[in-house]
């Protein structure tokens, strides 16, 4: 029986959050491009709103619509058992996410979220993982911008090198483009919670099985100037690197001995050095929460670019990968990172795990390990780049 057949739940998907800024944009690009006969639903607290989002969608008419609260546990249960994956936008994720994931891995329905916050993604291993795996429940997490060019990416460079041997990959970030409220959010609890994040992930690793007879890394590296891209490397302290390196733990074609980079491209000296200087401000503020109050107050959930300069925005992440005497030069690239392109990778992610024949996994697990070339084959057909730009 095709996935699309199936009936044991009354959704195929589920999206929760979707009268928020990406939630609406994802829910806008489903009623676009989700096949017919693709039974799907959305969900949040305020149904009026739902309702009004409904009817602006392109056959709005066959959307369902399900009322649920981060804060009522069981109507998040309820979400669960009525969808066969949920894909859920709202956050910050270690506010408003767990109770949402524990249900999802009890009634075995799959898992999809925006998170790059490695604290979430940590606890939500140790807590439900295990779970998981005992209903067959998917969870996946970073399903955006976070994390997908750089997971996928560095798996598609991988593809190209040898199998075998230990192979290296460094991934360089150029992007044009603004973000929301909500993301501001997001990095400003993360910021401010600097001890808890520590705390998470030496727990993970406690819980962690530990890889026998190969090696990975993720080493944060150092700013210097890459020639083979032709910019100064600052490196990036974002969740990406932590993501590549798990798909590589999972997957044995990274190869006996892998390490990945992961660095933002910049051209200029001076606004490579602007840029750590600004961001180690905004983690000092961070720290303090009246400054922290004040920032939140600049930009607040909900807000976001408007379409005109959604439609000015881009992102190219280029890679380059070497093994075995071999080295390639990959890139994945698209419009608006922060927003229309996560949509995009949002709303494929969860059509691909509802309707795409996947490898057999479960528990907490990559975009590399449970989607993978099913999901690069999607995100090309849908007008990201993946593409090898040389080798040698």
């Amino acid at each position: 029986m095709s996935r699309l057949n199936r009936t044991d739940r009354p959704y195929d998907i589920v999206l929760f959050g979707a009268t928020g800024f990406v939630g609406a944009l994802t829910a806008e690009y489903l009623a676009a491009h989700a096949p017919q006969g693709l039974r799907w639903a959305i969900a949040g607290r305020d149904e009026l709103k739902l309702k009004r989002l409904r009817e602006r969608l392109p056959g709005g008419t066959t959307v369902g619509v399900l009322r649920a609260d981060v804060s009522d546990p069981a109507s998040l249960r309820e979400l669960a058992e009525h969808a066969r994956v949920v894909a859920t936008t709202v956050g910050p994720y270690v506010r408003y996410g767990e109770d949402l994931v524990a249900a999802c891995a009890d009634t075995g329905a799959d898992y999809l979220d925006l998170s790059g916050e490695p604290e979430f993604v940590d606890l939500t291993y140790v807590r439900h993982d295990a779970r998981a795996r005992e209903t067959g429940a998917r969870l996946v997490h970073a399903a955006g911008f976070d994390s997908i060019p750089h997971d996928l990416g560095a798996y598609f460079t991988v593809q190209q090198l040898p199998e075998g041997v230990p192979l290296t990959v460094d991934g360089f970030v150029t992007a044009d483009a603004m973000f929301s409220g909500g993301t501001f959010a997001t990095a400003l609890t993360q910021l401010g919670r600097g001890r808890q994040v520590l705390a998470a992930a030496r727990d993970r690793r406690r819980h962690e099985p530990r890889l026998v007879g190969r090696r990975t890394g993720a080493p944060m590296g150092a700013p210097r100037f890459a020639g083979e891209v032709g910019s100064w490397a600052v490196p990036l302290p974002t969740i990406d690197p932590q993501i590549v390196q798990r798909s590589a733990k999972a997957l044995d074609r990274y190869g006996p001995d892998f390490r990945y980079r992961h660095y933002a491209a910049v051209r200029h000296l001076p606004v490579a050095l602007g840029g750590v200087t600004a961001v180690g401000a905004l983690a000092t503020a961070a720290q303090l929460p009246p400054a922290r109050r004040w920032l939140s107050d600049r930009l607040k959930p909900g807000d976001g670019p408007s379409p005109e300069k959604r439609a000015k925005s881009w992102f190219s992440v280029k890679f380059v990968g070497e093994g075995g005497g071999r080295r390639v030069f990959t890139e994945v690239a698209g419009g608006d990172p922060g927003y229309d392109e996560t949509a995009k990778m949002f709303a494929e992610a969860a059509l691909s795990l509802a309707l795409d024949e996947l490898p057999p996994t479960a528990g907490q697990v990559t975009t590399a390990v449970a989607l993978g070339n099913a999901l690069i084959e999607r995100l090309r057909a849908a007008g990201i780049v993946f593409r090898v730009a040389a080798t040698r």
